[in-house]
């Protein structure tokens, strides 16, 4: 079977702005390049395209006559949230010029709702839930609908059908590592984020699925409670393959938590260490979950920054969404790190329900006492699969527009109560952005290591008309911009009030992180050694792309 695979552009922006956001940081898809090489290796004939790449046309029209052009007998579409309107349209257009064509949704979004979206999108003939190489090959294969699990479809008489769960790949070891080849311009035309990165070319590599902590905004539907992860010599060989293959020399690893499973980490960096690449690498951390040694061996074995999730500097925001981790904790990681000669990145999230301008202020100023060579705050956008989710749209903590187009992170769909309009923490978070980056800590950072971010000016002065527009643009038309956020309208396709189809595991998960009182899943212990609450028990977040249509 022909079959192509499709990463829809999305909105990645805000109303009335360009998307400039690939001139900082343009990703390749790794779930779609992951099921073609799955495919391929199964002897089905697979093509991708990649509507955000450096070669892809803007508009739908364009792209899906790109898609046609494969001639495709199968279509799988992997749609973010912010995405699946436009992947709706470029399948409504498919449709059009070829009925016969089959189409398939997965990822993330039509994991977290399921069925329902079969009853408002008719273009679109199966949702593959889950993990999609299983459901992918069967399809492919001419397997019977009715037994091919992950499955979402349309039995004759036109009733939707949900197939069940099928076991998760046990061994991630079994897959080949994905089609980069089938990637239009990769690796030049991708890039990591800007000053991100000293060495070129970069690519970005997912070596686990699935992160063995709870926090309140994350989206477990996907993985479930399972977490999984390559070995150390599968990573290692991988990175070898693309430094050989494509000339890359720096690695983002886009795990949910690179370290979780300490051991391989340990047998990771022994490889890199005895038999060294000459690849630098960043990846993610767990706070107060870090040795010293881990640290040092990170740093050896090539890695230049490591970023870790602390969300907030409020303590009641922190117990109450990434419970477990704490301001003393973090402070202490970040001397940690510095100690050990890597870079130290903080992710933040600003909006999450119980945010205040005084908590947000508290983050802001504790941020700037952190010295972190990098920062990323992002605007919360509620995930339907997340335990927070129903809290979000009971209108019992804040505001909520439900355009998926605009739950992208970039925008404030949600307002918490705390403030007074969007446009107020709209400007909160601007004045936040501008003082970290205009600090004299930073600054003095940037300054040491202009040299060392060569590339990323280099990609800068390439790119200067766009970058010079892109500056006057948002400085200059503030007035047009607000009216253009005003008048946003949602996509008249797009239903509202859709329900996450959650397991009744995922259910009681939910219960569980969202309770005031912190509740473990773990086996009681005997009366004379109880055993200590905690609601960060091991179980998969499912927020990575990876290995999803």
């Amino acid at each position: 079977m022909r079959i192509t695979l499709v990463h829809p552009a999305g909105f990645n922006f805000v109303p009335g702005q360009p998307d400039f956001s690939v001139l900082a940081n343009r990703m390749p898809p790794i779930g779609i390049m992951q099921l073609a090489s799955w495919l391929e290796k199964h002897g089905h004939a697979t093509e991708l395209h990649d509507c955000l790449g450096p070669y892809a046309p803007p508009g739908i029209e364009a792209n899906a006559e790109i898609v046609l052009a494969t001639r495709p007998d199968l279509v799988g579409i992997s749609a973010t949230t912010s995405s699946f309107m436009d992947g709706v349209d470029l399948a409504a257009y498919i449709k059009r010029k070829r009925p016969e064509v089959r189409i398939v949704f997965g990822a993330v979004h039509v994991s977290s709702i399921g069925a329902p979206i079969l009853e408002h999108f008719p273009e679109i003939d199966y949702l593959c839930i889950g993990e999609g190489e299983g459901c992918l090959l069967d399809l492919a294969n001419g397997k019977a609908l009715a037994e091919i699990d992950n499955l979402v479809f349309r039995n004759g008489d036109n009733r939707i059908v949900c197939n069940p769960r099928r076991h998760r790949i046990l061994n991630l070891d079994e897959l080949p590592f994905p089609a980069y080849e089938k990637l239009a311009g990769f690796p030049h035309g991708y890039h990591l984020p800007l000053f991100a990165y000293e060495k070129r070319h970069g690519a970005t590599m997912i070596t686990s699925r699935g992160c063995p902590y709870t926090c309140s905004f994350c989206d477990r539907t996907v993985f479930e409670r399972l977490y999984k992860t390559n070995s150390a010599q599968y990573t290692y060989e991988h990175m070898k393959y693309l430094r050989d293959r494509f000339g890359v020399y720096h690695i983002n690893f886009y795990d949910d938590l690179f370290t979780a499973h300490k051991k391989r980490v340990t047998e990771l960096c022994e490889l890199l260490i005895e038999q060294p690449l000459g690849m630098n690498f960043n990846c993610a951390i767990r706070t107060g979950h870090t040795s010293d040694e881990m640290l040092a061996m990170l740093k050896k074995a090539g890695a230049l920054m490591v970023s870790m999730g602390i969300e907030s500097a409020d303590p009641g925001m922190m117990e109450r969404h990434k419970a477990g981790v704490t301001l003393p904790e973090v402070k202490k990681t970040v001397e940690r790190i510095h100690a050990a000669g890597l870079r130290a990145k903080g992710l933040f999230i600003f909006g999450l329900p119980g945010e205040t301008p005084a908590t947000l202020r508290q983050t802001s100023d504790f941020i700037l006492s952190l010295d972190l060579d990098e920062m990323n705050m992002t605007k919360f956008s509620p995930m339907y699969g997340a335990p927070i989710w129903d809290e979000c749209v009971s209108g019992k903590e804040g505001d909520f527009i439900e355009d998926w187009r605009l739950m992208n992170c970039l925008n404030f769909v949600f307002k918490p109560h705390g403030f007074s309009s969007r446009e107020e923490m709209d400007a909160l978070y601007n004045w936040h952005v501008k003082r970290y980056y205009d600090s004299r800590g930073y600054r003095h950072r940037f300054a040491k290591r202009l040299w060392q971010h060569r590339w990323s000016l280099w990609h800068v002065v390439r790119h200067l008309p766009e970058t010079v527009a892109a500056a006057r643009y948002f400085s200059a038309n503030k007035e047009q911009l607000e009216l253009a956020r005003q008048e946003f309208a949602r996509h008249p396709r797009q239903p509202v009030g859709l329900q996450p189809f959650l397991s009744p595991e995922l259910k009681a998960d939910a219960i569980a992180a969202m309770s005031p009182i912190k509740i473990s899943r773990r086996p009681a212990r005997p009366a004379a050694a109880p055993e200590p609450a905690s609601c960060c028990t091991p179980q998969a977040l499912g927020s990575a792309v990876q290995g999803t249509v």
